[in-house]
């Protein structure tokens, strides 16, 4: 396998760890706060629409190589900075091109893939897991912690009380008044809407 090769397989790595972080972003959002169960179906056109979104962010980045190469042909003078490229530099961004565009081919390729589409919300939804369940052993390693067992339950107690008392009781305090200004602002647009 040649360089461009794996440049443009270590591409679709990266590209694909992306979209499994925004996949597992909108499976955690939309389960947990929406309230709804774990549907393949639902997910696998959001999954579509993020390796496309992603292609085309590899064909942007393609473009640019291209144009930049353009600008650089036939140019001998000293670079004026990072980005200012000369005749010299043709040569490199024309494999940035190719690799920019193979990363982008593979992306529509598997967008269009049933296979891969079905492989990438698994790992999504196996990654949303992790953070469930990770936070779930937090939660019950608290909730479960026993003042016996804990040799700095005493010494500790007063920080989780200050804790308590200056965190999470003013954030409660927040939300409560949230929801009940969300459900006058309801009540009110009901009421106009009569």
């Amino acid at each position: 396998m040649g360089r461009t090769a794996e440049a443009i397989a270590e591409g679709l790595s990266i590209a694909r760890a992306a979209a499994r972080l925004t996949i597992r972003n909108r499976i955690l959002v939309d389960t947990i706060s929406g309230g709804e169960s774990f549907d393949p179906e639902h997910f696998t056109q959001f999954a579509r629409e993020t390796l496309l979104a992603l292609a085309e962010e590899q064909q942007a980045a393609a473009d640019l190589a291209l144009r930049q190469r353009k600008k650089a042909w036939g140019r001998y003078s000293d670079p004026d900075g990072t980005h200012d490229y000369r005749d010299r530099d043709t040569g490199n961004l024309r494999k940035r091109h190719r690799q920019y565009t193979g990363v982008a081919k593979g992306l529509r390729a598997e967008a269009d893939d049933p296979e891969a589409l079905r492989v990438l919300l698994e790992e999504s939804r196996d990654a949303a897991w992790g953070d469930v369940e990770a936070n779930l052993l937090r939660r019950l390693r608290v909730e479960s912690a026993h003042p016996e067992l804990d040799d700095d339950y005493a010494s500790m107690r007063d920080a989780r009380m200050q804790s308590l008392q200056m965190i999470d009781l003013p954030r409660l305090q927040a939300h409560r008044r949230r929801l009940a200004e969300g459900a006058a602002a309801a009540a009110a647009a009901s009421d106009d809407a009569r």
